[in-house]
């Protein structure tokens, strides 16, 4: 009976609708709406090299926490009670999580560290209980998953409880160890080491599990805009700077989806061993996208509060930092899931590189609709050399 029942908390594969997103997983982001709106204003809030360092890492330690709950949870089943009751646990954990961010190099360090440790850490050693009688490579596999975030959950706790530049230096051990794991097989004497094979994925599921994390963090961005204009006296220039902002996102919206998501999905699925991919396309590739709307996010509140202002390198790198993460990410993306690297991309990030030459004589406002106009080239570029549509077959 309890092997049957360790079974039944698993997804159904190759069933219809096993792939499907259930209402929970979509509850469940609803928290990392929360993180990516703190991680933004944190970054505003302090935008020094410090701050950034900061905001960086605790950007790295969110998009980690997620990833590893979206792999679970393409193994476990969102509907059986037992895994219900632990994303349940992770909400009410991430939430505590993300409240502790702008304290996090503050009082709430010890908060900060805790929740993520629990969340990192409880959710392994259940997902191994959950496959332990159903797959003994996959419980093997979460076994050294296991050991690997325990050994980093030292240096989190540590960093909790030490102050400054010591905090600084144990959370950034930790999470080094951390994004090791993967690309070393989570390797742990005595157990082994993991191999892409074990990793048997379904690519449907995390290819849109990662899509739904790209519009939350699209959406914050959106929710910047509207609420900075919202609260700032009416003139021509808050209406440019709204529509620069706006614009910008679409863009970013448009080179994920129209050229990026559908073509990922369809190659994963259809991928010999998808883990090997999966990990690199959506576990390690994801994460410039991310910083780059993040930062694009504060660039527009710069454009607000500072339109005039010029030969800031710090709000320059933001303007122009934004758009680049974000193509570099989504060249990385492609480039692993279509075997082919998008020129588009490629010019994209050389024009905001000239852009920088020009950037310390030009304002901050123009500067904002100059590297918008760079995005809808790059789409534009990307359209017509796929011939006015993006097609699964432009994989092969």
């Amino acid at each position: 009976m309890a092997g049957t029942s360790t079974r039944n908390w698993l997804r159904a594969k190759g069933g219809p609708g096993s792939s499907r997103v259930t209402f929970l997983e979509l509850f469940f982001d609803l928290v990392f709406v929360f993180s990516i709106s703190q991680l933004s204003h944190a970054l505003a809030a302090h935008y020094t090299p410090l701050g950034a360092l900061e905001a960086g890492l605790m950007t790295f330690a969110v998009w980690w926490v997620w990833i590893f709950t979206a792999w679970v949870t393409n193994w476990l089943d969102p509907e059986k009670m037992p895994v219900r009751g632990m994303l349940v646990v992770l909400m009410l954990l991430g939430l505590v999580l993300s409240a502790s961010i702008p304290e996090a190099f503050g009082e709430k360090g010890l908060l900060f560290a805790g929740a993520y440790v629990l969340m990192q850490v409880g959710r392994s050693l259940f997902a191994a209980y959950a496959v332990k009688q159903a797959s003994a490579s996959n419980y093997r596999n979460f076994l050294r998953i296991s050991t690997w975030l325990i050994v980093s959950g030292v240096f989190w706790i540590a960093g909790g409880l030490l102050e400054h530049e010591a905090r600084l230096i144990a959370w950034l051990i930790a999470i080094v160890i951390e994004y090791a794991g993967p690309a070393s097989g989570f390797v742990v004497p005595g157990l082994g080491k993991s191999t892409t094979a074990d990793w048997d994925v379904s690519g449907a599921h995390m290819a849109e599990r990662c899509a739904l994390f790209v519009i939350i963090c699209l959406g914050e961005a959106i929710l910047v805009s509207g609420r900075t204009f919202s609260e700032l006296p009416f003139s021509g220039l808050t209406a440019v700077v709204f529509v620069t902002g706006f614009v910008g996102t679409v863009a970013m919206w448009w080179l994920y989806f129209r050229f990026g998501h559908e073509r990922a999905a369809h190659r994963i699925e259809h991928e010999a061993v998808p883990g090997s991919l999966a990990r690199q396309a959506f576990t390690y590739a994801h994460i410039p996208i991310l910083a780059g709307i993040i930062v694009h996010a504060v660039a527009v509140e710069f454009m607000f509060s500072h339109p005039h202002e010029s030969g800031e390198l710090g709000i320059i790198l933001s303007v122009l930092g934004g758009p680049g993460l974000f193509l570099a990410g989504n060249l990385w993306f492609k480039g692993a899931t279509s075997g082919r690297p998008p020129l588009s991309h490629i010019g994209g990030l050389v024009l905001l590189l000239l852009l920088g030459f020009v950037a310390p004589f030009t304002a901050v406002y123009v500067m904002g609709m100059l590297a918008a106009l760079v995005m809808i080239v790059v789409a534009a570029w990307e359209y017509r050399s796929l011939g006015g549509h993006a097609t699964v077959s432009t994989l092969h």
